[in-house]
């Protein structure tokens, strides 16, 4: 079996996120690292890998700044290949563009089974699987957990609203967007990291800038902050009669 595993690298968010005076997100100034859904993918594809033999593991990412970090720890994870998809590509690439360009390299190139977040943490969109699902024309389902395959088939338990679970299964192909792993993501240390960036190699592919539909973000703002939270105490009594004297003032409640 051949997975496919779809990476991105997104701003971290421990650190401070800068505006240029245009509102457009200083993008080049911040440090980046792979969004903890698509890491999550990684160990549930490693992890499929680890229960069966002759399960090959690629991991594939767009090339919109310094990906190559992240590919090769992928690879010292246990991936067995590395693509990194290269073209006139920015940190801005939009969610329909990026999902053209990873399924025109993943077109006819006969993976069983490709893994993604479930969404990304800088943009909470959760359309890229659906989407590139939809141009490959393969089955698709997303907030996916436990990932197991047998005899060809693909089974999984996708999470809904209330805790609730469905257990499902497809036929290879499948897309699936990841909402957790089985396991915690695995640590490699920086050294083994940059040994396997010695000992082995990204495989870069050009790719075309596809023509898609997209929207346009005109303008970022900081978050306003228009008032302070007030401390009302733990004892029920007095937080009942503040909240009905509040409730009062705002003519939300009559008596």
């Amino acid at each position: 079996m051949r997975i496919a595993v779809l990476l991105k690298d997104v701003p971290d968010l421990v650190e401070d996120l800068e505006l240029t005076e245009e509102g457009a997100l200083a993008a080049d100034e911040l440090e980046y690292v792979p969004s903890e859904w698509d890491d999550q993918a990684l160990e549930e594809a490693l992890l499929v890998k680890e229960e069966g033999g002759g399960v090959e593991v690629t991991v594939v990412a767009v090339d919109t700044g310094d990906v190559d970090g992240m590919l090769y720890t992928a690879l010292a994870k246990g991936a067995d290949h590395a693509v990194k998809l290269t073209g006139s590509f920015g940190r801005d690439l939009p969610n329909r563009v990026r999902a053209a360009v990873l399924a025109a390299y993943l077109e006819g190139r006969g993976f069983d089974l490709i893994l993604t977040g479930v969404q990304a943490v800088d943009d909470l969109d959760g359309q890229v699987a659906g989407l590139v699902a939809s141009l490959l024309g393969i089955p698709h389902a997303s907030a996916v957990r436990e990932v197991t395959v047998e005899g060809g088939r693909v089974r999984f338990l996708q999470e809904y609203a209330g805790g609730r679970m469905a257990e499902m299964a497809a036929a290879a192909p499948v897309l699936l967007g990841i909402q957790a792993a089985r396991k915690p993501p695995r640590y490699v240390t920086v050294a083994k990291v940059r040994q396997v960036s010695r000992s082995m190699s990204l495989e870069e592919v050009p790719v075309e800038v596809p023509e898609a539909p997209v929207l346009n973000v005109r303008r970022l703002y900081h978050p306003q902050a228009a008032g302070h939270a007030e401390m009302w105490g733990d004892d029920v009594e007095t937080v009942a009669d503040r909240l009905v004297a509040l409730l009062e003032e705002r003519k939300l409640l009559k008596r």
